[in-house]
């Protein structure tokens, strides 16, 4: 399953190795959808706010979990184009390693400050408990979660992206099903979703981790390699800190976003938890294509060829705009029955600022995949510094405009934060890309 990107006629290597991508980025997000849908069905409005209250702290454990992926991911498939079997192995042995020491200082300091930090966003006192409850379980599964991520960052650094797919498609449809026996025949409420996402996670991630190894053994390498190496973890965390500190910028500005959120009561925590997992569902889907444009990109600048790079962008722009435009129909004529999905009974306000969040904010889904293609090419380059300063203004900016626009549009203020920021980031993402300033990065690789 192992593919070298830097042949062969990319639009048709590109389509073959990111739907797969695709498809497990739509089984990653059933995880969350499961947990909101079951709770906000069998439970309640409130258990539907609670897990909603606590997904912007998650989204920060995830920011690094995503982040270190990207970075193994870069440096790997640079390795792996370029052909240097055993630096690649040395890669990929000591991003477990960095993981694992990683995950375990989370853990320890998620269980210290994550009630503390609940408390500081004002998170409304009737679902607090739930809230608090789900946390706990989410945190200490994250060994698992990050140990998973660093596994699929590997296996599409190789250009293998159906196994990830496969562990996906059977933790997802485990944690449904675990989802439904947890909240329905036990009664366990908002600890049942997340002691389901737990469990499945955990077993996904250590057969993920035992197929990589496996299958790495069976690849050559012209000498011995260490297992690890300080040196290469510098080269990843030059990719990979930039990736994290992005991805936790946008988790603690959403942070900001959900506090402000929360000043409008539950019922519209309730309905914007609702949306915003929908909007996630769908940004995921762009972000998925825009990874795998990364690998494509790295591969081929450690190959030395920047025409192939041209053109996977333009194949992989083509694709981000076929993914958006039934997502933005959906959202658009059919927001009402979106939310519904989470909520059995919702209450007038939470499915009117649900659908107004999903109206407001779909439409400009064209601006948001265009740009996330351009960052495929510019992380896959590693040209952090030009992916970085595109995505910190379209956080800054959301989130001033958040809170200026509040006050004056109550709600809605915040939800057309979303596309303004978006519209100076995908300006500055393409500016980037169209300069050209990426192909100074082909052929230099570091000895």
């Amino acid at each position: 399953m192992i593919t070298d990107m830097s042949q062969g006629r990319p639009a048709v290597i590109l389509w073959r190795f990111t739907i797969p991508m695709l498809l497990s980025a739509v089984f990653q997000q059933l995880y969350n959808v499961a947990d909101s849908v079951v709770a906000g069905r069998f439970v309640g409005e409130d258990a539907l706010a609670a897990v909603g209250a606590s997904f912007p702290i998650t989204m920060i454990f995830m920011a690094v979990a995503l982040g270190s992926n990207t970075g193994c991911s870069v440096i790997i498939s640079q390795l792996f184009g370029a052909k240097e079997t055993a630096r690649m192995k040395t890669a990929v042995s000591t991003s477990v390693i960095a993981i694992l020491a990683l995950s375990a200082l989370l853990t320890a300091g998620g269980f210290l400050f994550c009630e503390p930090l609940m408390r500081l966003l004002g998170t409304p006192e009737n679902v607090f408990a739930d809230s608090q409850l789900y946390l706990n379980v989410y945190i200490g599964g994250l060994t698992f979660l990050f140990l998973y991520n660093i596994c699929t960052g590997v296996f599409t650094a190789l250009g293998d992206s159906r196994t990830p797919l496969y562990f996906l498609i059977a933790s997802s449809l485990a944690n449904i099903v675990m989802d439904v026996v947890f909240v329905v025949c036990f009664h366990m409420g908002v600890g049942g979703v997340a002691w389901a996402t737990f469990l499945c996670q955990g077993v996904a991630s250590v057969l993920a981790a035992w197929t990589l190894f496996r299958r790495l053994r069976g690849v050559p390498a012209p000498e011995r390699h260490p297992l690890f190496s300080w040196r290469m973890l510098g080269r990843i965390a030059r990719i990979a800190v930039p990736s994290i500190l992005q991805q936790s910028f946008i988790s603690v500005g959403n942070l900001f976003i959900q506090s402000l959120v929360n000043s409008f009561g539950s019922a519209v925590v309730a309905g914007y938890s609702a949306a915003v997992k929908l909007n996630t569902f769908a940004l995921t889907g762009f972000t998925t294509l825009g990874n795998g444009l990364s690998s494509f990109t790295a591969q081929n600048i450690g190959a030395g060829r920047p025409e192939r790079v041209k053109q996977g962008f333009r194949a992989g722009a083509g694709m981000t705009l076929c993914v958006a435009v039934p997502f933005i129909a959906a959202f658009v004529f059919a927001g009402p029955q979106m939310v519904r999905l989470f909520l059995s009974a919702p209450s007038a306000d939470a499915l009117a600022q649900g659908t107004l969040f999903l109206n407001i904010v779909a439409p400009f889904y064209v601006l948001i995949s265009l740009k996330l293609a351009a960052d495929g090419v510019l992380r896959g380059a590693g040209c952090m510094g030009q992916f970085m300063t595109a995505t910190f203004t379209d956080l800054i900016l959301r989130v001033i405009l958040a809170f200026l626009l509040a006050p004056r549009f109550g709600a809605a203020g915040i939800w057309m934060s979303w596309p303004l920021g978006w519209a100076v980031a995908a300006a500055l993402s393409l500016g980037f890309y169209f300069t050209g300033g990426w192909r100074k990065r082909v052929g230099s690789i570091d000895k």
